[in-house]
């Protein structure tokens, strides 16, 4: 059975950095993303990878700051946070898609907490 773990949410000064780690198990993903979720909105995108071809996207909201990587051995996918906004505070989750059409597996979430 597939499973993704995050780790690495904390509390953050405005400006600040975090890195989110997800480790995923019992497979690999073809696609991999970040997405979070602040208290009352809804879920939103953050970051994709694409595991073969190190393709990458991100949502203008963190472009320039937020820089996602993978690493092949480890089966772990990363979310460097730089420049860290009170509005980036959210519940972060990692997702993996077996293609690139969607995502099948999702993790439980690590909170963000940006203060300012």
């Amino acid at each position: 059975q597939a499973q993704l773990k995050e780790s690495g949410g904390g509390l953050a000064q405005a400006g600040g950095s975090l890195r989110l780690s997800c480790a995923a198990s019992g497979r690999t993903f073809s696609r991999m993303g970040w997405f979070r979720q602040a208290p009352g909105k809804e879920r939103e995108f953050v970051a994709a990878i694409r595991w073969s071809a190190s393709y990458t996207d991100y949502a203008d909201s963190v472009k320039g700051r937020f820089t996602i990587s993978r690493d092949h051995v480890q089966n772990t996918v990363y979310l460097q946070m730089n420049s860290l906004k009170p509005e980036d505070t959210a519940v972060y989750y990692c997702a993996g898609g077996v293609t690139i059409m969607r995502y099948d597996y999702w993790g439980q979430g690590t909170q963000v907490t940006v203060s300012s």
